[in-house]
């Protein structure tokens, strides 16, 4: 049997609604559920037998152990009979079903107890009267009056009408009701106390939508504009299907227009080559503001007419692409790559080449980077390895390149040495444990260990006491050094100290490097793990003796030291040190870990045979060159650091022990003549380099006198470090050593952009090579930019959530999506939970949609010389809606030309042209003069405000406004006259703008009609804009329009503060002499139109201007009087300026008072004081303005 429990309260609705349903279910063919009817039970069910917490009624038990459920809905549900509301339930079964639900979604809430008494069921004689509902409810009648809910059922009488009094009161008393209910929300809304205020969010600009651009275009084809523009900017609909045109008209290749690039041109050339990014890598911010510089400077010299080449390549990426590729393999198949062996392991790569490797290419296209595809370079490309082997050829036979064991930064995880700039340095306040790959436990770092040698044959047991950050490198010493003028040591001289483990004599050697004020004054010296102690060493002769393996486990050292990994052997080294009583102590130490970029491992400093290259000579011809001014450095700041670097450059250690990458053509001879003792390593005369294995064994042959047959080679397994075949990059992508016409025509390049960061590891190691192979520079000029940080000047970080993809800024990306990329990354757990925070913190609501134009142009706008990028998104988007401003004006544009329009074949005025037409000539020329010279000097926050201002606050806000009217005039050669010169304006502001945005600029212009029939076919390749082209300053216009803008601003902050905003007041213009009332009657109607007002009149010399009206100043020639009498309330103005007025005289009276202070000028800071006096003249100035407004409003009265 079934139990229906329900509760005894004859108004608990949800039972009765469970009850309703019951009786439903009897009257029926039987419940919903296919089961016998249940019994009713007035209690809740036993708490043994529920899987629920009690009362939680109804309930329903479908037998012992059955089914259970409760709640009102899910019980009616369960209990109605099948066919009720369903296609065979009855048209009454589904009124009261309708019911029911009513009172249950809309009315419980309210009022419980009176909800199903208060529904008004209708019984007229149509309407049902049903027995299973009466059965439960009683009689349910529709009650046609209003009763208070406390009343109970059945007591409404009639009401008599009210009076008009009695409804005014009623009427006051809500309006009160309704007040005390807003402060009481009001309240509850406030903050507990101590939290601050939530700040309400910024209305933004409505968001546009996505529209995407959907006609059928084959790649390559040219995109459709023939249709109707859509009514807003949307970065996807205009950033389809133009770069494939492009790409496909060849627009980018140097031999666009021209026979061959060899043709003259008296325009000149431009050649710059990419900075070539690593195959693996992919888009960040640094890529993204180094193309938008690049390839904008790039359209400008090509839309000078220029014979332009923007040589675009790839770098092999060594390091970076060979553990990429480890990590698939060991993925994917359980292998490493010495399983593999070399050569298949290099198939392994060159695979993952061909399918992941062009990548970048495709996100340098998005970016809308115009380069010539055709000319793309891979330094592992056979003609830039033929150029590698050709440059150490050449070097290692001059003695450039030599052969040489010393101190190299090793990473044990790769296995290789690798380049300063692959070092992370992380820096760390005192004790740290940071997280080592190969071991379980964290490493401790960041601590000071002291511990003492005994002097050996000291009576009184003496010792000297010495301290280190790395205890396990003690094993290696061979030295102690002092200060030769220390006092404390002076006794010493001659003596040594005895090594605990290994029992060696170390001798105390007296060296200037060591500072008497650190520590004990001793130093212990290991000259084969520390570059001070290396150059120690070579000075006193002591042995160098490697206590490391590649792998970093222990060799050359007594047991049980022996085979432990070293950072094992640091906890036992300094247990054994506690164990025989020579630990002195330990202690907090700041100090800086250097980390492999790549592994996150722990450089460590090991002394290996390298192949090093001679720099001493190619830095003085570098640093010669920048100094006699062949060589030019942007910003200059950077001229000191390049000075700096080359007078102390050292030698550059050009080895890495890589598969993947160059492979050294240099080959170990042995020689098999018993006159010939056999070579070792180290020794350069048993080592040849050469072009083939051939061309080597000859040079071998010869060097040591015997044939040909009796020379063994073994070509070194190390490879290249990637910096030496990208020192080579500006020439051999132009196939040098051969010649060739490109090397010819584009060798030296003009420019070199880049980051700063890598000044020396890239620019100027081609600067030397450049110089040393070729005899030229390889460019003339090197522009480097500033480095890109977050809103907050950090630098970016996955760790602190703040790095940006370009490519969610073009797209767009939720916070959510945000959070994904993090769990995709390498980050530690706890690392991601930080980022997300910054995330969230600084895109609450994820990264709006840009466009590329918007990116482009907004990290152009940033680039200042010399300072860091601190991106703002929100500024990025503020381009985007700037866009969207050029598309509306274009708009505009296209309909006031109307479609019968045909622009001047020439750009030159026509002579009708009205004031307006001749400013706004006249502006054009300012932004095209300040547009070429900022390109010019690399000053492009110059030339992005010279184009914003002019197209957002001179051509959208002033000119179009006035042109309004004229376009519906009755004047038709005026008209004329505007249209044309309307059409200039777009016709030079898009080809001002195309460097920097591409694909709006491309998509407008398509729009426009063309001056002549040979106009080119793409905005990329028409002449840009040139000074000589637009020559129409105009003084005397721009002084004009000066005034009218004047006038209209003074204008516009009278209606902001009397809040006449949708009023179009009279307007007053009171001058001080007849030049300037003729000059302000000229341009009443461009007032009229700009400031929205009514009449604009020039009053007569000396004439009053009406009473009731505000007045401002527009200049010291002109006043403009707004007249607000009948426009305002003024005894309402009065109320809210006194009120204002008695703020502002006492916020200026507690400033007074804190300054006569007589602590004031000696505790205060200067800053606060300054702060504080611009303040009160802030608050006194208002304070007159206010006065002046309370006097014109007394006047009012």
């Amino acid at each position: 049997m079934s139990i229906l429990y329900v509760s005894p309260h004859p108004d608990a609705f949800p039972s009765l609604r469970a009850l309703i349903a019951a009786r439903y279910g009897e009257a029926g063919e039987g419940p919903g559920w296919g089961g016998a009817h249940p019994r009713v039970c007035l209690q809740p069910p036993p708490t043994s037998r529920t899987p629920f917490p009690p009362p939680r009624l109804p309930a329903l038990e479908q037998g012992p152990g059955g089914l259970w459920v409760w709640g009102a809905t899910a019980v009616a549900q369960l209990l109605w009979p099948a066919g009720l509301g369903g296609p065979g339930g009855s048209r009454a079964a589904v009124l009261v079903q309708q019911w029911v639900s009513y009172a249950d979604t809309e009315l419980i809430p309210a009022a419980c107890g009176a909800s199903l008494p208060a529904l008004g069921l209708r019984s007229s004689a149509q309407d049902p009267q049903q027995p299973e509902f009466r059965a439960v409810l009683g009689e349910v009648v529709l009650y046609s009056g209003a009763r208070l809910l406390s009343q109970q059922p059945g007591s409404e009488v009639p009401a008599p009408p009210k009076t008009a009094t009695q409804l005014k009161k009623e009427a006051k008393k809500r309006e009160k009701l309704e007040k005390f209910q807003q402060k009481q929300k009001s309240q509850q809304q406030q903050p507990p106390p101590g939290e601050k205020k939530p700040k309400p969010e910024k209305r933004g600009k409505r968001d546009p939508g996505v529209i995407t651009y959907d006609l059928p275009t084959p790649s390559g084809e040219k995109k459709d504009v023939s249709g109707t523009m859509p009514d807003s900017y949307s970065p996807q609909y205009v950033e389809a299907a133009w770069y494939p045109w492009w790409e496909q008209q060849g627009f980018f290749k140097p031999e666009y227009g021209r026979a061959s690039v060899s043709a003259p041109n008296p325009r000149g050339i431009f050649m710059m080559c990419i900075p070539p990014p690593n195959v693996t890598g992919s888009l960040h911010l640094g890529h993204a503001l180094t193309n938008a510089i690049q390839d904008s400077l790039t359209r400008w010299h090509r839309m000078r007419g220029e014979t332009t080449l923007w040589n675009p390549g790839c770098d092999h990426a060594g390091i970076a692409t060979q553990v990429v590729v480890e990590k698939k393999l060991w993925r994917e198949r359980g292998l490493s790559r010495h399983q593999l062996g070399r050569e298949a392991f290099l198939r392994e790569v060159w695979k993952w080449k061909e399918e992941k490797g062009d990548r970048i290419y495709h996100q340098l296209k998005k970016l809308g980077s115009s380069l010539d595809w055709n000319r793309a370079c891979f330094t592992m490309d056979p003609k830039l390895s033929a150029a590698v082997t050709e440059a150490f050829v050449r070097l290692h036979e001059e003695g450039v390149i030599y052969r040489s064991t010393r101190l190299v930064n090793w990473s044990c995880t790769l296995n290789s040495a690798i380049s300063d700039i692959e070092v992370d340095k992380k820096e760390l306040t005192g004790r740290t444990l940071l997280s080592v790959p190969g071991y379980k436990e964290k490493v401790e770092f960041g601590v000071l260990v002291s511990f003492a040698y005994k002097v050996q044959g000291s009576d009184s047991d003496e010792e000297v006491v010495v301290a280190t950050t790395r205890i396990e490198t003690m094993l290696g010493d061979v030295a102690v050094a002092v200060h030769p003028k220390d006092p404390r040591y002076q006794h010493l001289k001659g003596r040594s100290v005895i090594h605990p483990f290994s029992s060696q004599s170390l001798p105390i050697v007296f060296d200037d490097f060591v500072d008497m004020e650190f520590g004990t004054g001793a130093v212990k010296i290991t000259p084969a793990h520390d570059q001070n102690d290396y150059e120690v060493g070579q000075r006193h002769g002591l042995e160098a003796i490697s206590i490391m393996d590649s792998r970093g486990a222990l060799i050359n050292v007594p047991p049980p030291f022996l085979g432990l990994p070293r950072f094992e052997a640091r906890k036992a080294v300094l247990a054994a040190l506690k164990e025989r009583g020579l630990f002195r102590g330990i202690e907090d130490n700041p100090m800086v870990v250097p980390l492999c970029n790549r592994s996150k491992d722990v450089v460590e400093p090991l002394l290996r045979p390298q192949w090093y290259v001679r720099c001493g000579e190619m830095a003085q011809a570098a640093s010669a060159a920048v100094t006699r001014g062949d060589l030019r450095i942007l910003p200059e700041a950077h001229q000191r650091t390049w000075h700096a670097w080359m007078d102390n450059i050292r030698d550059w250690c050009i080895s890495r022990q890589l598969w993947w990458g160059h492979r050294i053509p240099a080959y170990f001879i042995t020689v098999s003549d018993p006159a010939v003792p056999p070579g070792e390593d180290p020794d350069g005369r048993y080592w040849v380099s050469g072009r083939s294995e051939a061309e080597a064994r000859e040079k071998a042959a010869k060097e040591f006198g015997v044939s040909p047959d009796k020379i063994s080679l073994q070509q070194d397994e190390d490879v290249l470090d990637t910096w030496f075949s990208s020192g080579l990059f500006p020439f051999s992508i132009l196939g040098w050593p051969n010649h060739s016409e490109d090397l010819n025509v584009f060798y030296p390049g003009t420019l070199l952009e880049t980051g700063h960061d890598i000044l020396f590891f890239w620019v100027a190691r081609m600067v030397m090579l450049g110089l040393k192979l070729t005899g030229k520079l390889p460019f003339r000029e090197v522009y480097l930019h500033a480095i890109v940080r977050d809103a907050h000047g950090r630098k970016m970080s996955k760790s602190l959530g703040n790095v940006i993809d370009p490519l969610d800024v073009i797209h767009g990306v939720s916070l959510q999506g945000l959070h994904d990329q993090l769990l995709n990354s390498n980050l530690d757990p706890s690392e991601v939970e930080k980022a997300k925070e910054g995330q969230k913190a600084d895109f609450p609501a994820g990264i709006p949609e840009c466009g590329t134009d918007a990116l482009r142009f907004g990290l152009c706008a940033y680039t200042s010389q010399g300072r860091d990028i601190n991106l703002d998104v929100n500024r990025i988007l503020g381009y985007r809606h700037f866009c969207n401003k050029l598309w509306n004006a274009t708009k505009f544009a296209l309909r006031g030309l109307g479609k019968g329009f045909v622009p001047s074949p020439t750009s030159e005025p026509g002579g009708y042209e009205s004031l307006v037409d001749r400013w706004i000539r006249s502006r054009l020329t300012e932004a095209v003069r300040l547009s070429n010279q900022g390109f010019q000097a690399y000053d492009f926050p110059a030339v992005t405000t010279a184009q914003y201002s002019f197209w957002l606050y001179e051509l959208c806000d002033v000119y179009v406004e006035c042109l309004k009217p004229v376009l519906n005039g009755v004047d038709q050669v005026v008209a004329e006259c505007a249209r044309q010169t309307l059409y200039t304006c777009l016709d030079v502001g898009l080809r001002l703008l195309s460097p920097f945005m591409p694909f709006v600029t491309e998509e407008l212009f398509q729009r426009l009609p063309r001056r002549t029939l040979q106009a080119p076919p793409s905005l990329c390749i028409t002449p840009y804009p040139e000074p000589s082209e637009c020559s129409w300053r105009d003084p005397e216009a721009e002084a004009a329009m000066e005034l009218a803008l004047s006038i209209t601003r003074a204008v516009r902050s009278l209606r902001a503060d009397y809040n006449l905003t949708r009023i179009r007041p009279d307007c007053f213009l009171e001058v001080t002499d007849e030049a300037t009332g003729a000059l302000a009657s000229a341009v009443s109607g461009y007032v009229q139109a700009l400031a929205s007002a009514g009449v604009v009149a020039v009053l007569a010399l000396g004439a009053p201007a009406p009473q009731g009206c505000a007045v401002a100043l527009a200049s010291d020639r002109c006043s403009v009087h707004l007249q607000l009498q009948g426009l305002v309330d003024p005894a309402r103005e009065l109320g809210k300026l006194q009120a204002k007025r008695g703020e502002a005289q006492r916020q200026a009276q507690r400033l007074r008072e804190r300054r006569a202070a007589s602590s004031y000028p000696t505790k205060v800071p200067l800053d606060v004081q300054e702060a504080d006096k611009v303040k009160l003249q802030q608050t006194e100035a208002e304070l007159r303005k206010v006065e002046e407004a309370i006097a014109l409003f007394q006047k009012m009265l």
